[in-house]
């Protein structure tokens, strides 16, 4: 195991990895993983977090310029940053005020770096008020759209076009800025939208770029790394792979890995790229818990094992799991059985497929991000899983059932995933699968789940699946989905009375899941799915169109 000092040699393929001594302590307000790591001769720009709900966006946008980008707490030391070498430092906004006796600080030896820092709300009221200047409640908070007028362009604000909207979220403002710094923009309300020490190679903006309102904000970003850190595009698809190979090969070499599969992206991709860098040593173990939608495990298994030749080891555990629903209607005691189960039939699993030296799981960046879900084993010094990430959203692995931890794909966000799982050969239908539940149909069905419930809502699901297909529309969605809710309602079909279920149609359009609106369909495709449905479908008599956005509903019913 390398010596966690030795950052600047590090890959962000964390094949297997300590927990770095370095890691700076999260904020109050949030748990949070800060390991610094990095490509191998990869440029970086770092971005230290004081809070923003913004700061995995900026990271985000970042990679959208080919340069690497990673997220490290606030009180990441100057001895931390020197090991990372980074090409240029980000501090992100935040819900705090600078004059608050409690506002978080960065390490004032970050000014004196040489290092090029762009300050971005918060983060360029904290780099003026530690230089010297000023920042003061201001007499006009200003939220929302603002327009900017650029008083002076230089580096920073490059093809960047005079008046363009910028997105504002502040009640402090800078009033009189350090020595050395100039403005260069403004807002009607806010003096000093921008600023720069050019000779310092320090910035701050009082928007916040990174977010789609800000029209300029994405050329600004691009100017901030290519043209102030000189950083060039190198952070592709292709070169990733490329080095992920080379390094599960040299840290597998010929022992076995064992992956839980469950047909999303995230373990797909993960899938496809060990078995192109490790073939046979390979397993995929696919338990099938009974809740998935109609048709989908068979499709899996023929797409995995017949087509692309993936060894996959189906375990049929229905009547099991429908075991455990029995009687059950709080969702999250759904929840909680589902996920127990899995553990039992995981661990029965392996050990009969075993002995396995590693587990591979589909972690990516944001769950770096928010939480730390690996230990290190005391005696090895190795991280073994002590937690499954899974398609069930399960609590820990009993303690007996240890396995070195393998997550190439941990340095990734999703929309890097699914680049990737097109480059490593993954069909389309699953690089774009809508995000389904672990769960799954469990928590579609509200109240108790019985088989004749499943049937019904799976056979009104493929419907609707079928229908937003046949008509071009699946990439408009986020999700979705039918939900099945546990009343009957009168109707009359064929001049008799019926007594039967409704379906829910939830449809929601949505960037990152966070929030969601639901979708405007044309009323003749609701008028279609809806024939469909109470033609089709046995026991159902009604549909109806949710139309409440998240917040203040949320995308799955249960």
């Amino acid at each position: 195991m390398e010596n966690a000092l030795s950052l600047t040699e590090r890959s962000p393929l964390a094949v297997e990895e300590k927990e770095s001594p370095l890691q700076g302590a999260p904020l109050e307000s949030r748990k949070q993983n800060t390991e610094i790591a990095t490509f191998a001769n990869r440029q970086t720009i770092a971005i230290l977090d004081f809070g923003s709900q913004y700061s995995e966006l900026i990271a985000r946008r970042i990679r959208e310029t080919q340069v690497y980008s990673e997220v490290l707490s606030y009180r990441t030391t100057i001895e931390q940053l020197r090991n990372l070498s980074p090409q240029g430092i980000i501090l992100s906004g935040g819900p705090n005020s600078v004059y608050d006796d409690w506002a978080p600080k960065c390490d004032p030896a970050i000014w004196e770096l040489g290092i090029p820092v762009l300050g971005v709300c918060y983060g360029m009221q904290l780099m003026v008020k530690q230089l010297g200047g000023q920042v003061e409640r201001a007499k006009l908070a200003e939220y929302g759209k603002a327009s900017l007028w650029i008083d002076n362009a230089g580096d920073l604000f490059g093809n960047v076009e005079n008046g363009t909207t910028m997105w504002m979220s502040h009640g402090d403002s800078c009033t009189e800025l350090p020595e050395g710094f100039e403005v260069l923009a403004h807002t009607d309300n806010t003096v000093c939208g921008a600023i720069a020490n050019p000779a310092k190679k320090l910035y701050g903006v009082q928007f916040h770029p990174e977010v789609v309102h800000s029209i300029g904000g994405m050329a600004l970003i691009r100017n901030f790394v290519y043209n102030i850190c000189k950083c060039d595009p190198t952070w592709t698809t292709e070169a990733f792979i490329e080095q992920s190979i080379r390094e599960i090969r040299a840290k597998v070499g010929e022992k076995r890995v064992l992956l839980a599969l469950s047909g999303g992206v995230d373990s797909s991709t993960l899938a496809f790229l060990l078995h192109r860098a490790i073939g046979n040593q390979l397993t995929c173990m696919f338990i099938d818990q009974g809740f998935m939608r109609k048709r989908e495990p068979e499709r899996l298994l023929k797409l995995f094992s017949e087509q692309f030749h993936i060894q996959v080891d189906y375990v049929n555990a229905r009547e099991r799991f429908l075991a455990r629903m029995e009687g059950v209607t709080d969702p999250e005691e759904k929840r909680k059985r589902i996920g127990h189960e899995f553990i039992q039939v995981f661990e029965e699993e392996s050990k009969r497929l075993g002995p396995f030296d590693y587990l591979a799981q589909g972690t990516l960046y944001p769950d770096v991000i928010e939480s730390a879900d690996t230990n290190v084993d005391p005696q090895t010094g190795e991280r073994v899983a002590v937690k499954i990430k899974s398609h069930h959203n399960v609590g820990g692995l009993p303690k007996d059932l240890r396995f070195k931890l393998i997550e190439p794909l941990r340095k990734l966000f999703k929309d890097e995933v699914r680049k990737l799982g097109r480059c490593v050969g993954l069909p389309e239908e699953i690089v774009n699968r809508h995000p389904f539940p672990g769960p799954g149909l469990a928590i579609r069905i509200l109240g108790e789940i019985t088989p004749e419930r499943l049937k019904i809502l799976r056979d009104a699901d493929y419907i609707v699946r079928q229908e937003i297909n046949r008509q071009g529309m699946y990439s408009q969605f986020w999700q979705a989905f039918a939900v099945l809710l546990p009343v009957r309602s009168v109707g009359v079909m064929g001049d008799r009375r019926t007594y039967a279920y409704p379906i829910v149609l939830r449809l929601v359009s949505s960037e990152d899941g966070m929030t969601a609106d639901w979708s405007r369909v044309p009323y003749d495709f609701l008028e279609i799915v809806s024939n469909r449905i109470v033609n089709e479908v046995e026991g159902v008599n009604r549909v109806v169109y949710d139309i409440t956005s998240k917040p203040p509903g949320t995308i799955e019913w249960e």
